[in-house]
């Protein structure tokens, strides 16, 4: 049984998570076998259609892939379908050779999905319609009329039947224009291999054991309780977590390990330790300033964010204009091994600006008033590459 007899201080276990993530010092992930590298690591990156100044995953891989476009993405996914949109913590992105672990959720859906009655009466004739004319929106599904339940109320059936299609793993999505889908058969797009592939992990606990490994290597150190990492798991009761903890240290796969001043135990991969070791023995990392996704692998527990780097991040999206303390759509700014605040910006499109809003500072930590200039200069360098990702050729509202 591995065992880390190591107190960490938190300044090793801020460094230790930054360097797993890519988000301190020389960029580790680069171009796009950087983005399959660092989904390879983190096992999934969670998508929402929110797009401010970039949808989350495009976010999150900016934070950490030099050289990162959002076109290089699109690319893997809708052009050399190395990666694939599908439910893992909640919907997420991921690499197409993990589609056989998630027959399970298929089958979920395939049981449980809301209207399937309804679904199921025009199921073959959606089939057809793809055959003769190829990858399909809503919209293009006129001969289907009528409303149905759904998850958030009455929907248009050929919504419903389409989302149906995609959750049992009938359908995938083929691209997208903006915010519409367009889905085509799974048999036209995902390699037979993978496609009829049996189940992997037939026991129910050695798949719920792989799942936890899955997202413990996601985050780089969780704890056995109740946490926003685990969403999309829902088999993840107490009694099953406290059960594939217990395998998983004791087959040696993942060590416990204590962080100064946090009272309960954290857990990381036993092949990290060297790399837990290697933060000890830094007396310092090159500094970056990078802007973080509200819904970064790395911020998927608060709680363990605001015990290590003592920052208290809340994303307001869905918090009351008036009851907001910050903004809509805020994104945590990182320097060196510190959440130093956190900066608002919209993207106007149509003007190709970047709108910069805003920004919060941490501690006193003010644009421009660091003694040496470094965080100002690192933050204006930034907030340029961020415009740049974002298409824009400008920078609007900044005041240096």
């Amino acid at each position: 049984m591995p065992k880390y007899d190591k107190t960490v201080l938190t300044e090793q276990a801020r460094r230790f998570l930054l360097l797993r993530h890519g988000l301190a010092g020389e960029h580790k992930f680069v171009g796009k076998q950087g983005i399959l590298d660092f989904i390879e690591m983190a096992g999934c990156i969670q998508y929402d259609p929110i797009d401010v100044c970039g949808k989350n995953p495009e976010l999150v891989l900016q934070s950490r892939v030099k050289n990162f476009t959002k076109d290089t993405l699109y690319s893997l996914l809708y052009e050399e379908r190395k990666l694939i949109d599908y439910f893992d913590k909640n919907l997420s992105i991921y690499k197409v050779d993990d589609w056989t672990y998630f027959g399970r959720t298929r089958e979920w859906y395939s049981a449980n999905s809301r209207s399937r009655d309804e679904v199921n009466k025009v199921r073959e004739q959606i089939k057809k319609i793809i055959k003769e004319k190829g990858a399909v929106r809503s919209q293009d599904l006129d001969e289907l009329s009528g409303k149905v339940s759904w998850y958030w109320g009455d929907t248009k059936l050929s919504r419903v039947a389409l989302e149906t299609m995609y959750f049992t793993g009938e359908l995938v999505v083929h691209h997208k224009k903006g915010t519409n889908k367009y889905y085509d058969s799974a048999e036209n797009l995902i390699s037979q291999k993978f496609l009829n592939a049996a189940e992997p992990l037939p026991d129910a606990i050695d798949h719920l054991t792989w799942r936890v490994k899955r997202r413990i290597g996601a985050v780089g150190l969780l704890w056995k309780k109740p946490s926003d990492a685990w969403l999309g798991i829902g088999e993840l009761k107490a009694a099953e977590r406290n059960a594939v903890f217990e395998h998983l240290i004791k087959s040696g796969e993942i060590t416990p390990v204590r962080v100064d001043g946090i009272k309960d135990t954290l857990y990381c991969l036993t092949s990290e330790i060297p790399l837990l070791d290697e933060a000890a023995e830094l007396s310092s990392i090159e500094k970056r300033c990078e802007f973080i996704a509200p819904l970064d692998n790395l911020m998927w527990d608060r709680k363990i964010i605001k015990a290590i780097f003592d920052f208290d991040y809340k994303w307001e999206i869905y918090t009351p204009q008036k009851q907001r303390k910050y903004g809509y759509y805020t994104l945590p700014v990182l320097y060196g091994d510190n959440f130093v605040g956190r900066m608002e910006a919209v993207c106007d499109r149509k003007n190709k600006a970047l709108m910069f809003k805003n920004f919060w500072a941490e501690d006193g930590v003010k644009i421009g008033l660091d003694k040496s200039g470094a965080f100002k200069r690192a933050f204006e360098k930034r907030l340029k590459a961020f415009a740049e990702f974002n298409d824009c050729a400008s920078v609007k509202g900044y005041v240096k």
